[in-house]
């Protein structure tokens, strides 16, 4: 299997190929168009700030290509966020894949931290990437946005306030969660991606 990670300036991208070489898959690491668009799935992870990537993908033709691509594609973390219509992170205007904005939490009580940081609980739909999940599983987050619950939201937590732990539209494949640090849970969603 042909696995594509897009290539931008975005940390945390390493660690998603170590949980894929652990399931057995060697993933190719590029901005390619030829390379993305030949992939079986291409996967666009990412910690970092919504603006100034979103900068990057303009100026590198990415934000086209991501927008255009016909095989499963799995956004994780700013990935998500990204594929939002906007995003409150330095005003961006992102992909717009999903049509929901991303907004900044809002802190209500003293206890809330922000960002929302470590694990806590998904409810999915059972369906696509949570195939096989019955009941609420344990992932990890590390966000100071989030996305709304939405006609596209494929499981939600809450943490403040409920808001779409994934999304789902067509090809397109999302988390807010970090499938790469979750686990045992995190990697049958990893997997269920790859058997799509």
């Amino acid at each position: 299997m042909n696995i594509a990670i897009v290539k931008y300036n975005a940390g945390n991208i390493h660690s998603v190929i170590n949980a894929l070489g652990r399931l057995g898959v060697k993933a190719l690491l590029t901005d390619s168009e030829e390379e993305l668009r030949k992939a079986d799935k291409v996967i666009f992870p990412g910690v970092g700030e919504a603006s100034t990537t979103m900068e990057y993908l303009r100026a590198h033709d990415l934000d086209r290509i991501i927008r255009d691509l016909k095989q499963p594609v799995l956004g994780i973390c700013l990935g998500q966020q990204l594929m939002c219509s906007r995003s409150e992170e330095g005003n961006a205007e992102c992909l717009g894949i999903f049509d929901v904005p991303v907004l900044k939490f809002n802190p209500q009580r003293h206890e809330d931290k922000v960002p929302h940081m470590g694990w806590n609980t998904i409810e999915t739909d059972g369906m696509g990437i949570f195939k096989g999940f019955d009941k609420p599983e344990y992932v990890y987050f590390v966000h100071s946005f989030y996305v709304p619950v939405c006609d596209w939201t494929a499981a939600r937590t809450d943490y403040i306030l409920p808001f779409s732990a994934s999304l789902h539209k067509d090809n397109f494949y999302a988390t807010q969660f970090h499938p790469e640090k979750s686990g045992g849970t995190g990697e049958r969603i990893l997997k269920n991606f790859l058997d799509i």
